[in-house]
């Protein structure tokens, strides 16, 4: 009689097989996930990004009135970096401080001084007319420039520019103003470049304004 043997796969070796298999299948899965996460990732990196989704610094377009009447825009400054700080004629002690100071760094600057604008916004257009402004800057520098103009103008540059500022009620129905007190540092094409703050230490404030004018981030 013939004898027939069936061979059959060992049970055993089947699920060691099929478990390699699941291992296989999970470990190239793995890798797929990694190898698109990271194309999606530099594909986001590289993507410029939308106007909205990046925050701009302090800076933008105005057109004021000098306290000569002459008129004075951001596009007349291209070119020439320049200090702008914003506050108004009857500032009891901040604005008054800190023109003396700026007025002090420009003559300690020398010839470099001739290199950058000085810009006096005032926030106070109803009574910083451009004579009032002429009379009031008469005490600093004469090279800084004042600047007034409607409130609606003051209003917008004052936002570009990031300034808080507010009005405050003082007794006998007349106001004063809090406003922010640095001075912003402007580069050759108009862009932040920095500040000079309240109270700055001179040869800091020296040394900022003449990196400015060289060209370097303050």
């Amino acid at each position: 009689m013939l004898a027939i043997t069936w061979v059959t796969a060992s049970p055993r070796g089947t699920d060691m097989k099929r478990s390699w298999r699941w291992i296989g299948l999970i470990l190239a899965g793995v890798v797929l996930a990694v190898i698109l996460t990271t194309a999606i990732a530099l594909l986001s990196a590289s993507r410029p990004r939308p106007q909205a989704e990046t925050a701009a610094g302090p800076g933008g377009p105005f057109r004021l009135t000098t306290q000569a009447g002459d008129e004075l825009s951001d596009r007349d400054l291209k070119g020439t970096p320049f200090a702008i700080f914003f506050g108004f004629t009857r500032c009891p002690e901040i604005c008054p401080t800190t023109l003396w100071e700026l007025s002090e760094t420009l003559q300690r600057m020398g010839p470099d001084a001739d290199k950058l604008k000085a810009i006096f916004v005032s926030l106070d257009p109803a009574r910083d007319t451009p004579d009032m402004l002429a009379t009031y800057l008469q005490s600093f520098d004469p090279r800084i420039i004042g600047l007034t103009g409607p409130e609606d103008k003051i209003a917008a540059v004052a936002k570009a520019y990031k300034v808080f500022w507010r009005k405050v009620p003082t007794e006998g129905g007349d106001y004063t103003l809090d406003h922010t007190a640095i001075v912003y540092l402007m580069d050759r094409s108009g862009a932040f470049a920095g500040t000079l703050a309240y109270r700055e230490n001179a040869d800091t404030a020296l040394a900022k304004l003449q990196r400015l004018v060289a060209g370097k981030a303050p």
